[in-house]
């Protein structure tokens, strides 16, 4: 019977979101990310991100780099070479740069002031132990091909284009990073270039879902509430993919300033809710508009109602059904 009552227990566990308790910041989700999802990784053989490196767990969430596990050699720095970092495999650059808060006073303001940015920062499936110094290096450049660049760190396959700013990863992990970054940008209703776009499906495509992800993508889902549908099949990114922006729970009333006053953003779900273009004050319905999701993120206001929209000035975009 008690072991009847435990497989019940286990099977709640697993099944009920509501038991799930993502990280709410960034330091935190570190902690978080080295206890519950890569505390047995430091020695197996995936290791770190870029150069697939062992390390020794130092600290809350730190780490000592064993260069001889992966013939890491420091490229200039030393001291980052020496060191585990979380890497954004989005970075936090790129997810800020489509929010208005950072535009209104960069990285610290959107952490104090948008919650969907804190959100995205401390999403687990975002974060990546990874040598210091090529995390820093790679900076926020987008992944790309680094075809005319030699070999950068000893032993280590990733890649640095500096004149082209992009960073390609070792192969063993592009599967990964494209299928993290497809969850990133859908979950948060991102948009993506074109050419980043099918150079990801091409990575997608060539370097399917490892045991190890899969494995991750359980141990983050327990913590998160959800899986990354992209490894779990239940979504595809193909050309032309529409962002189904799911993460977007709500939007920070954005503080007035005596210079420049700002719309209040109704505090709903975006699933649902409708939205607006500052720009040309048109609204748009979640179904039925083909620009719902193509508003960029700096212009959008929400509405609870058309009601709400149109005595705030806004008028039905002309292609809604």
């Amino acid at each position: 019977m008690k072991k009847l009552l435990s497989a019940v227990a286990l099977l709640l566990s697993v099944a009920t979101p509501a038991l799930a308790n993502p990280p709410a910041t960034f330091a935190e989700a570190k902690v978080v990310a080295k206890q519950k999802i890569y505390l047995d990784q430091a020695s197996s053989a995936m290791g770190e991100l870029y150069c697939g490196c062992k390390w020794t767990w130092v600290g809350k969430s730190g780490g000592r780099i064993d260069p001889a596990s992966c013939g890491l050699q420091a490229r200039k720095q030393q001291t980052r070479a020496d060191r585990t970092e979380w890497e954004h495999i989005v970075p936090a650059w790129t997810l800020g740069h489509q929010r208005q808060c950072w535009k209104n006073g960069g990285r610290e303001h959107c952490a104090d002031d948008d919650p969907v940015f804190r959100a995205m920062e401390a999403d687990l499936f975002n974060l990546y132990p990874a040598v210091g110094e090529v995390n820093g290096d790679r900076s926020n450049f987008n992944y790309g091909m680094a075809s005319g660049v030699g070999q950068q760190y000893g032993q280590c396959k990733t890649r640095v284009d500096f004149n082209q700013r992009a960073a390609e990863p070792r192969d063993e992990v592009k599967g990964l990073v494209a299928r993290t970054t497809f969850y990133m940008f859908d979950r948060y209703g991102l948009n993506m270039s074109r050419q980043q776009q099918q150079l990801l499906m091409a990575w997608d495509k060539q370097y399917p879902v490892t045991a190890w992800e899969r494995e991750r993508d359980r141990r983050i889902a327990g913590i998160m509430g959800h899986a990354n549908p992209f490894v779990s099949g239940e979504r595809r990114w193909t050309a032309g993919y529409k962002t189904v922006g799911d993460g977007v729970v709500s939007s920070l009333a954005d503080k007035p300033t005596k210079a420049a006053p700002q719309p209040t953003l109704a505090k709903v779900s975006v699933t649902g809710a409708i939205i607006g273009n500052q720009n040309s004050h048109l609204y748009h319905l979640p179904s039925g508009c083909p620009g719902y999701n193509q508003v960029s993120a700096k212009n959008q206001v929400s509405f609870e109602s058309e009601s709400q929209a149109q005595a705030a000035g806004y008028r039905k975009a002309g292609n809604c059904r």
